[in-house]
């Protein structure tokens, strides 16, 4: 992981294998473990397709189900899994193999 300070970035944390940036001085340790477990996701997918994976999903969300940007983006499998562990700094250590899919609706 390299660690990235974008100050002008529209969003606290984004990953984008193998970078994680980030708006602020000094992240909290919650927003660096978010963005860790996408990092995770990101390998497990081979990268390429864990963006294609994730823009698909919001689309379809935003399109079909929630007609919200911001629901279709915390519904994303990728995003549930990442905000529901993000407090748990241990959660990589004992995550299963492709556990994103676990929150697919």
């Amino acid at each position: 992981m390299i660690l990235i300070r974008v100050p002008f970035l529209w969003v606290t944390g984004m990953a984008l294998f193998p970078f994680v940036l980030i708006r602020s001085k000094r992240p909290s340790k919650t927003l660096i473990n978010h963005e860790k477990i996408h990092l995770k996701q990101q390998l497990e997918l081979a990268i390429v397709f864990f963006y294609i994976w994730y823009i698909l999903e919001f689309f379809y969300l935003r399109i079909f189900v929630y007609k919200t940007n911001y629901k279709a983006y915390k519904n994303i499998c990728f995003e549930k899994e990442a905000y529901q562990n993000e407090d748990d700094l241990n959660y990589l250590m004992n995550r299963k193999f492709w556990n994103f899919w676990r929150y697919l609706k």
